[in-house]
């Protein structure tokens, strides 16, 4: 668990973009982004904040550099065909408060930490890009981020922490939400504000 909190933290926040040219995603741009999200995340941990103040700090991250619409229609899954376009966008920003404060709690356990990149490859439409992860006190472990530029950025999108998917893990949580409410979409955007 540690380590999935630890990855999914970085996950969470999503991808810096600010440095790179803008050009077609290729390997070497891939790989650019998955170290930037390291170097944006050390940031805002060396900041000295409270971790409730750095929490709107994870959440600008998420919301400017991930590619949120698709990660936060992929966590409603097949509810979404059901929702309106205004519930649409109130579970959106739910989602990435809920996203912030969930993960973004964990982020003073992991000082130190670092991601290094060990390969990079095209998939599909995406890139693949393979790094090992390590944390003060634990075995070094490997991670496959997925990154893309579907959306007309390069944003990440998605993540494999030992086999772990994080987009299944986050449509597995939302869905038991909306059963817990008996199908009630309003009442799990409600519920998921609450939630850290």
């Amino acid at each position: 668990m540690l380590r999935r909190h630890f990855l999914a933290s970085l996950a969470a926040v999503g991808v810096s973009t600010t440095a790179l040219p803008a050009l077609a995603l290729n390997e070497s741009s891939a790989s650019a982004l998955i170290n930037g999200l390291v170097s944006d995340i050390n940031k805002v941990i060396a900041s000295g904040k409270s971790e409730r103040a750095m929490y709107g700090d994870f959440e600008r991250i998420f919301q400017r550099y991930s590619d949120t619409s698709y990660i936060a229609a992929y966590a409603m899954g097949v509810d979404a065909r059901r929702a309106t376009n205004a519930q649409k966008r109130a579970f959106s920003n739910a989602f990435q408060g809920y996203i912030a404060r969930k993960y973004g709690s964990r982020f003073r356990e992991f000082i130190g930490g670092r991601l290094e990149v060990t390969g990079v490859k095209k998939v599909k439409r995406w890139y693949e890009v393979s790094c090992v992860a390590y944390l003060r006190g634990q075995s070094p472990f490997e991670v496959t981020f997925h990154v893309s530029d579907r959306s007309g950025k390069d944003l990440f999108f998605n993540m494999f922490i030992e086999g772990v998917n994080l987009l299944l893990t986050e449509r597995t949580e939302i869905g038991a939400m909306i059963d817990r409410n008996g199908g009630d979409i309003d009442k799990m955007i409600s519920d998921l504000r609450k939630l850290s």
